[in-house]
């Protein structure tokens, strides 16, 4: 039987004194592409950053291609093979497009090196355009590209990918959804948070709708289709 690339189990994490996940049970095999999905402040957020070290559970373990990393530091993860793409997008504003793209460039595990600069510019044919420009002066849809490709450019097993359209307008909102159907083509699995149901409908294989810190749903999009009280109650469409 195939193994999870990344499993969490029973994961409590804490801001402070409040307790944003309770009990957390979650998990993407290899080459999978899942939705996470809830209202605001549901602890999606929270659940992306305790997979990849920025928040430490307080219990509960974490799993990457069977090894706990609970507790590791953020750059271990990303040395074994998760890339992260916050909301905010992190790009360094004083560096340029291709100071950005090569400062994150590494091989994968086993030394796979599948993306490469030329490979997110034919991607991205925009950032190609924009190499030479600061990375604050570039458009919201433009730093965007700019993040995805950056995580590309680490040669990852698994992308986190948080509110991946927030904010955007129409044109760009298609043209990263086209893009992470290429990425999901390629064998990346992906764990995607975005508002937009219909577009997570037609991306991803599984989805998982999280209520105020707890998994509520866990099934295919057929079965979260059939289910609209669930959808009403949860993620008010």
């Amino acid at each position: 039987m195939t193994a999870p690339v990344l499993a969490a189990e029973k994961i409590n994490s804490y801001y402070g004194q409040s307790h944003i996940l309770r009990g957390v049970d979650f998990h993407v095999m290899p080459r999978e592409t899942v939705s996470l999905l809830g209202r605001n402040g549901m602890g999606k957020t929270t659940l992306l950053r305790s997979l990849v070290g920025l928040v430490k559970p307080r219990s509960g373990r974490v799993f990457l291609h069977g090894a706990d990393i609970t507790g590791s530091r953020p750059s271990f993860a990303a040395r074994a093979g998760l890339a992260f793409i916050p909301e905010d997008r992190g790009i360094f504003p004083n560096l340029t497009v291709i100071e950005n793209l090569t400062f994150a460039a590494r091989p994968g595990r086993g030394a796979r090196v599948g993306w490469t600069l030329e490979r997110i510019y034919s991607l991205f044919p925009r950032l190609a355009e924009r190499r030479s420009h600061w990375g604050n002066e570039l458009s919201g849809g433009e730093q965007k590209m700019l993040s995805i490709g950056r995580a590309l450019m680490t040669n990852p097993d698994l992308i986190l990918l948080d509110e991946a359209t927030e904010g955007l307008a129409p044109k760009v909102r298609d043209e990263i959804w086209a893009t992470l159907r290429q990425i999901a083509a390629t064998g990346i699995a992906s764990i995607v948070v975005d508002k937009n149901l219909d577009d997570l409908l037609a991306l991803a294989e599984r989805h998982v709708v999280m209520a105020k810190g707890e998994i509520v749903f866990d099934g295919t999009a057929q079965a979260l289709k059939a289910d609209a009280a669930l959808i009403h109650r949860h993620l008010g469409v």
